[in-house]
């Protein structure tokens, strides 16, 4: 399975925006974009005028790497948008969205994607009571997800309060902090989707 070994630095300098990989740093003056805002390499580079195809491909791949996704399954999950009803491109973000490790980061169970992965594929996270190791696994509305016992539940704790004092919690989640759990109450909306990027752009590229 491909994983992304490289530092998480690098995806936002070269999609020059916050993709927010490494969870509190972000939010801090120590984050790259904040201190490097040229392109990525050891003297960065200017970015120079791109067509239309080029615009395509950075909006399909800076969505890829917010999701810190390989390029096969991103694929596989658009494809699911597309035989799905409704506008593809917003189809295919709240699918995003629900996949097992985005909502463990968005509940502030983690404080980052990768960190969110980490846990899930350790076998720290169940779903409905049953233990899951999938970190793609897609959620639906009624699902409850929580930190099994035997994790370092002092570090998940923090991550919660955190997220509590930024009010980053999306409102289709319910969050339980006590219980280090979560529930899916119901589909995210396009505006709660907090993505920069431009999904029509991405239906465009994948058409052609």
């Amino acid at each position: 399975m491909g994983r992304h070994i490289t530092s998480v630095c690098v995806l936002c300098r070269r999609e020059r925006v916050k993709l927010y990989l490494k969870g509190n740093r972000c939010l801090t003056s120590k984050c790259a974009i904040e201190q490097k805002r040229l392109g990525p390499g050891q003297h960065g580079a200017e970015f120079k005028k791109v067509s239309d195809y080029g615009m395509q491909l950075r909006e399909k791949q800076k969505l890829r790497r917010y999701y810190l996704m390989m390029e096969r399954p991103f694929l596989r999950q658009f494809m699911r948008a597309v035989r799905t009803k409704g506008k593809t491109g917003e189809v295919f973000l709240r699918n995003l969205e629900l996949r097992l490790d985005s909502v463990v980061f968005r509940l502030g169970l983690a404080p980052s994607r990768r960190a969110a992965r980490q846990i899930i594929s350790h076998g720290h996270v169940a779903i409905n009571n049953r233990k899951v190791d999938v970190p793609s696994a897609q959620l639906r509305v009624g699902d409850v997800v929580k930190i099994r016992e035997g994790h370092n539940l002092q570090t998940v704790k923090g991550s919660v309060e955190a997220a509590k004092q930024r009010k980053s919690v999306p409102e289709w989640l319910d969050l339980a902090p006590e219980k280090l759990s979560g529930k899916v109450i119901r589909l995210p909306e396009r505006t709660e989707i907090p993505v920069p990027v431009q999904e029509q752009q991405i239906v465009e590229f994948y058409s052609k």
